[in-house]
């Protein structure tokens, strides 16, 4: 089979377009025939070498995705040949053909793509904890989206309208921001605004937003400022550079609350994948939730998509289809 793999880290030239040994699967696996791959930052991460790889070479990068069960396990009876299934976090995926536990694919609805399927089985599910686990939404509350017309941004705040909150958003250019207001966001601010005293005017009533969710680290304090009294700052990425640490005493002193999220401590069962992806397939197929069409490059062009995503003119997803 091909696969896009690496042999060394480094730019995106060190990606290769190669045959490779299809895998073996194991009496408790599935073979999923790729037709679609999600790009994401940490495979830029992993190819750089700031993420540990294990193993020898060549690697092969990708973790999402979505696809045809072509071989079955003999110890598998809850899928078949033929299956349409997709995963947020099963290793190699940038390849013809992927090894995959049962415990960690989920069937796609016939109403839903690979290409989409491929496209919002991350994001869609971290936006999905953030929402319910990380702090529970409910209706009236008033939430501040950092990076508002990113993926996780975008699903968000479609996702707090769905539980009766409101969003103001925060992005970079005045082209995201209508973007954000398109889906929903009741106001959307840029960072080289007053976005702090801007959050806090537009929520007197309140004295500042119900939860921030806080994606960029390096603007964690902006974050706290513009949340209310009894308040909560979500973190759960640092795309500007890392938080400063935070004194204690400052949340017993304004009664504030820090919390952290990972999807990888959500998705530590089958039920947790299969309900969480089913309710997300349902938002999406009852049009709920607007997914952006993503930007598609063939396999073979695996290097032309890391290239758009590092330069970050990218909206939406960019996902390689086999």
């Amino acid at each position: 089979m091909k696969a896009l793999v690496f042999k060394e880290f480094g730019s995106s030239d060190v990606l290769k377009f190669e045959e490779v040994e299809r895998p073996i699967i194991s009496e408790n696996e599935v073979l999923i025939e790729m037709k679609a791959v999600g790009v994401n930052f940490a495979d830029i991460y992993r190819r750089k070498g700031n993420y540990h790889l294990a193993g020898n070479p060549p690697y092969i990068l990708g973790y999402e995705g979505a696809g045809i069960i072509s071989e079955v396990g003999s110890n598998i009876s809850d899928y078949k040949i033929g299956d349409r299934v997709a995963f947020a976090d099963v290793p190699y995926a940038n390849a013809e053909y992927v090894a995959a536990k049962d415990s960690h694919i989920v069937p796609i609805p016939n109403e839903i793509s690979f290409e989409i399927a491929a496209s919002i089985m991350l994001q869609g599910l971290t936006a999905h904890y953030l929402i319910n686990d990380s702090y529970k939404i409910k209706a009236g509350d008033i939430a501040l989206v950092h990076a508002v017309a990113g993926g996780v941004g975008q699903l968000l705040t479609q996702m707090i309208r769905l539980k009766g909150g409101e969003v103001i958003g925060l992005t970079s250019s005045q082209e995201k921001r209508e973007k954000a207001l398109s889906i929903g966001a009741k106001e959307v601010f840029l960072y080289n605004e007053n976005w702090v005293g801007l959050t806090k005017d537009l929520t007197k009533a309140k004295h500042g937003v119900d939860v921030v969710y806080e994606s960029v680290g390096s603007t964690i304090m902006d974050s706290f400022e513009a949340t209310k009294v009894h308040g909560t700052v979500v973190f759960y990425g640092m795309a500007g550079g890392d938080p400063v640490h935070i004194d204690p005493r400052m949340l017993m002193d304004t009664s504030k609350t820090l919390t952290g999220g990972d999807l990888w401590n959500i998705l530590i069962s089958k039920e947790e994948r299969l309900n969480r992806s089913n309710e997300l397939f349902t938002w999406i197929a009852n049009k709920q939730i607007e997914i952006q069409e993503p930007t598609v490059f063939e396999l073979k062009d695996g290097k032309l998509a890391h290239d758009l995503l590092e330069s970050r003119k990218s909206t939406g997803k960019i996902i390689l289809t086999v």
